[in-house]
């Protein structure tokens, strides 16, 4: 019917697509899982404060080409919250538990924002596990204290207050075109940020945000450089995390990678732009032929 909305809901997404959504056990930390489709294995992963409903417009095109596994993050949506940092390290480590739980070997791996950090992170220290690299609107690659400020003055503030107007805000922030920011997307925020122990949760999130922690992970070309994984730097024209210029630091430092631009989008492109996305990930994953 041409009057119904392009978008319903977070369901009407998923409606037509089987999938399974359950808890899984890694490393001791109960973990939300979501899996639909066949083929070649794809982790998708959300960004700071988010969770898996993050790529719910884009879940079902994928799970035609690939048997995609999208997750909660220790510390994030409906995962456990244990009290310790999350530093770089320790979510890619429970990345690889996820995959060891799912008896994975090796998959793609797209990550948005802080998921795009610790997808690199991984592919730089455990290459063996990585096939091929997406990494989507990554955010802030030069470490700038703005930037940083900026995310967490606002995410502390939307989970000291989970009301609707200042998760809104928060929500706002990853879109171009905030009018696409819906209810359900704000109140499934406001759910997550309301539950026990979030606040301490997210502070051990935000760690990443001081410039003293952050230094140990921070975008550097050391460790960058040693991906060997065919990567796609998918970036947009409205990320308010980072331009362009840092698009070109990251093709400088990565040994075999290629940038695609996402233009009238913000920092969530799986969101505003999801045929431009699905597209992406098809002619980068299934077309060109991995070498490996």
């Amino acid at each position: 019917m041409s009057d119904l909305p392009e978008h319903l809901s977070i369901w009407g997404e998923l409606a037509d697509v089987d999938h399974e959504l359950r808890h899984v056990e890694v490393g001791g930390v109960r973990t939300r899982v979501l899996r639909a489709g066949a083929g070649p294995d794809l982790v998708l992963l959300h960004g700071t404060g988010g969770h898996l409903e993050a790529y719910a417009r884009d879940i079902a095109g994928l799970a035609a080409d690939f048997r995609v596994t999208a997750y909660d993050m220790v510390g994030h949506g409906w995962s456990e919250l244990p009290d310790h940092p999350y530093t770089i390290d320790v979510l890619s480590d429970h990345l690889l538990g996820l995959l060891d739980a799912l008896g994975i070997e090796r998959a793609h791996l797209s990550g948005e924002s802080l998921g795009g950090w610790v997808a690199a992170w991984t592919a730089a220290h455990h290459p063996a596990r990585v096939a091929r690299l997406v990494l989507n609107t990554p955010g802030n690659i030069a470490n700038k204290a703005e930037v940083m400020r900026r995310l967490r003055e606002s995410t502390l503030a939307a989970v000291r207050d989970p009301s609707d107007a200042t998760v809104r805000r928060r929500v706002e922030f990853l879109f171009h075109h905030k009018e696409m920011v819906t209810d359900e997307l704000v109140n499934l925020r406001r759910a997550v940020y309301s539950r026990p122990g979030f606040l301490r949760a997210i502070d051990n999130t935000l760690v990443l945000q001081d410039p003293e922690v952050r230094r140990a992970y921070a975008w550097d070309p050391g460790w960058v450089g040693r991906i060997t994984a065919t990567t796609l730097l998918l970036w947009t024209d409205h990320d308010p995390t980072g331009g362009l210029d840092e698009a070109r630091l990251l093709l400088g430092w990565l040994p075999d990678a290629r940038l695609h631009v996402i233009e009238d989008a913000g920092h969530w492109p799986q969101w505003e732009k999801p045929g431009e996305f699905l597209r992406a990930h098809r002619d980068f994953l299934l077309l060109e032929k991995d070498p490996t």
